[in-house]
């Protein structure tokens, strides 16, 4: 079972920033890419950053000049910088892991998720 465990959320003022970092955890053999999303009541998920085991990155427009993924092999885990947030990037992120499992012979990406966690942006 793999667990995946986001934390850094809370309230922030405009303009202010924030750390979002997420562990994955539990039987895998090897991370294949993490990544965030986020979501608002009413609307559909979406990609805010991801990074792959390679480095490749992959932002969002609204997250391109603001945001910046990075991650620890060592710790299996991947945070998110936010800076000059604004009000509309007040949602839930949602930590996403694709990892391999199974063993050395027979091995398959699967995915998981975070429970979330709030950010709220507002003076």
């Amino acid at each position: 079972q793999v667990q995946v465990a986001e934390s850094g959320g809370g309230l922030v003022q405009p303009g202010g920033s924030l750390t979002l970092s997420c562990e994955a955890s539990g039987n895998f053999l090897s991370i294949h890419r993490m990544g965030w999303y986020r979501q608002v009541p009413g609307k559909q998920r979406e990609l805010v950053a991801s990074l792959s085991t390679g480095g490749a990155t992959n932002y969002a427009d609204s997250a391109k000049d603001r945001f910046a993924i990075s991650g620890d092999s060592t710790r299996n885990t991947v945070y998110l910088q936010m800076n000059t947030l604004k009000p509309e990037d007040t949602a839930v992120y949602y930590c996403h892991a694709f990892v391999y499992i199974g063993n050395a012979n027979a091995r398959f990406l699967n995915e998981f998720w975070g429970q979330g966690t709030q950010v709220t942006v507002s003076s």
